[in-house]
């Protein structure tokens, strides 16, 4: 009797969980969307620190983050702006645009960045996506200071860069060799990057500042060349290849629809961060409608940043955001999803698991 009673009890107990397990079945996709993510982007281009290496904690930018921003990039700048006594006397320059001082690649700031994440709790690290930038792209052992960079930091980078080969007023300030897409130190980055899993976020202009009428865009050519070398590489295109002074090139949203229609560049992706970037998009309601329906069409190959620099508040921070309302409101619900967050979290997650198993299999 005590055993059928206690046999009954398990029963009934055993029904009453099955039909917890039944309703939670079914109402999966009611839970699944309360517990959406509500953050209105990803942040593919975000730098912590300036040009004199200084800036904000990730503490500090968590806090302008707060609930609007799921997950973000995390990276310095890989130049120094040098403080030359004889050239700008006690003024101390902490912008590129400040000196005619040179700049110079300041190794330092991936152990910082690294250990400034390292710092953070878990549950602050699954926010961001830490990158290498401080190595040298007309150095052949570039690649080798990368791979010693996730031996010494393993569990910390996800990709490598921003860092620039041709950037408007920027190149020709940088003391020794000029970086230049053609350089087999600069494929032999992208060859490690490929092997590691590793994102590659480069920054490289579309055209030369202030071209003259039929001059050959060749640095057009050249980064193509570059990219179908590298198809095994997942690289990002920063700001279109647009910066202040070089502007969009002739039918540039046909040049870029060129490039991803091709399938030599199926690994390619762009981002459409800085400010600067976002004046050209939203110039007028045809830039606007041009820029929406390329996005429309290739929803898988855009990213959404801020380019923003040691933000010092939350207003700078947002403002490309907000003046890019008008083209997110062109967007199908798809693209725009996969622009402000499926795309970050698609390629960085890869990123994620293929560079934590190089790293196992490399200790």
């Amino acid at each position: 009797m005590v055993f059928t009673k206690f046999a009954n009890k398990v029963c009934l107990q055993t029904k009453k969980t099955l039909k917890k397990s039944l309703l939670l079945m079914a109402f999966s996709p009611a839970l699944a969307l309360a517990q959406k993510d509500t953050s209105w982007f990803y942040d593919s281009h975000f730098h912590l620190t300036n040009y004199i290496q200084e800036g904000i904690t990730p503490q500090q930018f968590l806090t302008i983050m707060g609930n609007r921003v799921g997950r973000s990039t995390l990276f310095g700048i890989p130049l120094q702006q040098q403080w030359s006594y004889g050239n700008s006397g006690d003024f101390a320059p902490t912008y590129y645009l400040a000196s005619d001082a040179p700049l110079y690649y300041y190794s330092f700031t991936d152990a910082y960045i690294a250990m400034m994440y390292r710092s953070l709790t878990k549950e602050q690290q699954n926010r961001f996506d830490p990158m290498i930038t401080g190595f040298n792209p007309t150095d052949m052992y570039a690649a080798d200071h990368i791979k010693r960079v996730l031996k010494l930091f393993p569990g910390v980078f996800s990709g490598i860069g921003e860092f620039s080969i041709h950037k408007e007023f920027v190149s020709s300030k940088i003391a020794g060799e000029t970086a230049s897409l053609t350089n087999p130190a600069l494929d032999r980055i992208l060859d490690f990057a490929a092997e590691a899993g590793l994102v590659v976020i480069l920054h490289n202009d579309i055209d030369m500042p202030f071209p003259k009428n039929g001059q050959q865009p060749y640095l057009m050519r050249q980064i193509y060349e570059l990219f179908k070398r590298h198809p095994n590489a997942t690289i990002i295109w920063a700001h279109c290849g647009l910066g202040r002074i070089v502007q969009p090139v002739k039918d540039q949203v046909r040049v870029i629809e060129t490039a991803l229609a091709d399938p030599a560049l199926s690994h390619l992706y762009i981002d459409i961060s800085w400010t600067e970037v976002a004046k050209y998009v939203t110039s007028s309601p045809e830039t606007i409608k041009n820029v929406a329906a390329l996005i429309n069409k290739y929803p898988d190959r855009f990213l959404f940043g801020t380019d923003e620099v040691a933000p010092a508040n939350p207003d700078q921070y947002y403002n490309i955001y907000y003046i890019y309302k008008d083209l997110f409101k062109q967007l199908t619900p798809e693209a725009k999803q996969k622009l402000l967050t499926g795309n970050y979290k698609r390629l960085f997650d890869n990123a994620r698991t293929k560079v934590r198993d190089w790293e196992r299999r490399n200790p």
